[in-house]
């Protein structure tokens, strides 16, 4: 099958993993501004199958054969080099399980708002919290618009619909849900434990506020990953650089400084 990625830049190879029902747009805005005031990064951002411009094809059937089909990508575009990967929410799950396959090729890791528990009535999440909301901004919208961004956003303001809008609901919207909620039903969870220690730099970024994935249960990676820096960010959801994108974008300027020394 066909998975549709672009790629940016030269250098070393950095992988990019949306989330569920998304496109390669969400890790595109949130890191291509960081990478384009640096030198020697190849940045490769891909649609996963059933969602952007990738196919969903009938022979995948769950989360597994993604891993795989994505495996078989790089295998394609970057044979046998290392590189770093960014996966966010369910893209952080399908990116572990590269470093899990993969190990002796990966070099460094992050996580945005990481899955780490498929099953959702088994995740320790907070309650939905509003910390920000533009009542006349939100007035304006249309009552579909409006619920979607509610539904997760801590900060609700134009800044952050806007980015909401183009990065997250728009992609949403043009996604193949009949295939993901199939595949949701036969597979969500990994088929195998990928859990497994991992020693080079890494970069978990969690929300306090998000309901979606939560943060305390990513906390029981740490111990997996000698070097990482563990940020939990206040006044973020589940978008956590849309609503917090400075700190997030000093957060990911460290973690490349260490894995440059």
């Amino acid at each position: 099958m066909t998975i549709y990625h672009k790629v940016i830049g030269e250098g070393y190879p950095i992988v990019m993993l949306h989330g569920w029902t998304l496109d390669n747009q969400v890790m595109y805005y949130a890191l291509e501004p960081i990478f384009k005031k640096q030198n020697g990064w190849k940045r490769i951002y891909i649609d996963l199958p059933g969602m952007g411009q990738s196919e969903s094809h009938p022979s995948i059937k769950n989360s597994d054969d993604i891993l795989e089909e994505v495996i078989c990508l790089l295998d394609e575009i970057i044979p046998n080099q290392h590189f770093i990967i960014c996966g966010n929410s369910y893209g952080g799950y399908i990116a572990r399980g590269i470093v899990h396959l993969k190990k002796k090729q990966v070099r460094g890791l992050l996580l945005m708002a990481p899955l780490t528990i498929p099953e959702v009535d088994k995740r320790v999440v907070p309650q939905q919290t509003i910390l920000k909301r533009d009542n006349k901004l939100l007035s304006s919208l249309s009552p579909g618009d409006a619920d979607a961004f509610c539904s997760m956003g801590v900060v609700q303001g134009l800044t952050e619909w806007k980015r909401f809008q183009n990065e997250i609901l728009i992609p949403s919207k043009q996604t193949n849900h009949e295939f993901l909620n199939e595949i949701r039903q036969n597979g969500y969870g990994f088929s195998f434990d990928i859990s497994s220690d991992f020693e080079y730099p890494t970069l978990i970024i969690t929300g306090r506020q998000d309901n979606v994935v939560g943060y305390h249960d990513a906390w029981s990676l740490i111990e997996h990953y000698p070097r990482a820096t563990f940020a939990v960010l206040d006044m973020a959801g589940h978008n956590l650089q849309i609503e917090q994108p400075d700190i997030f974008n000093s957060l990911v300027h460290n973690w490349l400084k260490r894995i440059e020394e």
